[in-house]
């Protein structure tokens, strides 16, 4: 087997950790970028070369790409951002000069469904605008991974469970949802870079295994957090902006996240490649429970979070 050289950004997160552990069971080089000083310890010790860079420094994230042979690239979310579409394209641009001054010429760049919409979207209308940047090099061959809406963003419901006994956002309860879990996109990455065989600039969307509505969701979670009677409640805009601002976002990124979920709600969100096994993740919904179950019970009660992420 050829060993290859990988940079993943965001190798602190949920998929980026996944991703990087995977790499390295196979045998490849991994360079670990992120921001959390423990969990890239973590990483070294099972052997990964660890950068913490902040990843708007193009020249420090050219140092970390000299040389490899791929890049995992990601623009973080930053919910406490002031203006989260200028914090995306900032960080966006600095990939991109950093991929160009190392010369890279492989990047597995994660995206989401809906990225090939240009507005109307939320957040992901900023990764619209990264994958056109990185589709602009015409030296550089790049993956878009498109995952759908992660089984974990679940977990921002769990102060609002607990403060108020239900379950709540503004998307519609009866919107069927392919939520994928992030162990699956993590695993999906790397068995993409492993390979290391896309050529030009293509797209690969990723899902789950089956459609789930939020209030099938909800029932399921509330039987494995044992409280059987769980409920979801679609909430009004202006209820859902009030419960974030007093969670301490700020109202730029509340506004984009409740343009995104009225995407999801009006199906303007959708595939755009017919889904074969290649495209879906092999965790179920009753799977992802066992985990929800147990972040549950250690978080501590605080005040309602009513909002979604993608």
């Amino acid at each position: 087997m050829t060993k290859h050289t990988y940079a993943i950004l965001g190798a602190t997160g949920q998929i980026g950790q996944v991703l990087s552990r995977e790499l390295l069971k196979l045998g490849h080089k991994v360079r670990a970028i992120g921001r959390n000083k423990e969990k890239l310890q973590h990483l070294k010790e099972l052997g990964a070369e660890t950068y913490q860079i902040a990843f708007d420094d193009a020249a420090a994230l050219a140092k970390a790409f000299q040389g490899v042979n791929a890049v995992f690239s990601f623009v973080p979310p930053a919910p406490d951002s002031d203006d989260l579409g200028s914090f995306q394209d900032k960080v966006g641009e600095a990939i991109v000069q950093a991929l160009i001054a190392a010369k890279v010429t492989h990047v597995l760049n994660l995206s989401s469904i809906g990225a090939q919409l240009p507005n109307g979207t939320g957040p992901i209308k900023g990764l619209f605008r990264q994958e056109s940047r990185l589709n602009a090099l015409s030296s550089l061959n790049v993956l878009h991974l498109r995952p759908g809406f992660f089984m974990e963003n679940l977990n921002f419901s769990i102060p609002t469970i607990k403060a108020t006994g239900h379950n709540a956002s503004t998307l519609r309860a009866d919107l069927g949802i392919l939520m994928v879990s992030t162990m699956d996109i993590g695993l999906k990455a790397a068995e993409l870079l492993h390979a290391l065989k896309f050529t030009g600039h293509s797209v690969f969307e990723y899902v789950g295994p089956h459609a789930i509505t939020m209030s099938e969701a909800t029932a399921l979670l509330g039987k494995a957090i044992g409280k059987p009677g769980l409920k979801y409640v679609q909430l009004t805009n202006a209820e859902a902006e009030k419960g974030m601002l007093a969670h301490g976002m700020k109202l730029n990124s509340v506004k984009l996240m409740l343009e995104m979920n009225q995407a999801f709600n009006e199906n303007k969100i959708s595939l755009t490649q017919k889904l074969s096994a290649e495209n879906k993740g092999h965790t179920s919904f009753e799977d992802f429970t066992k985990t929800f179950s147990r972040t549950y019970l250690s978080a501590e009660t605080t005040r309602p979070l009513a909002h979604s992420h993608s």
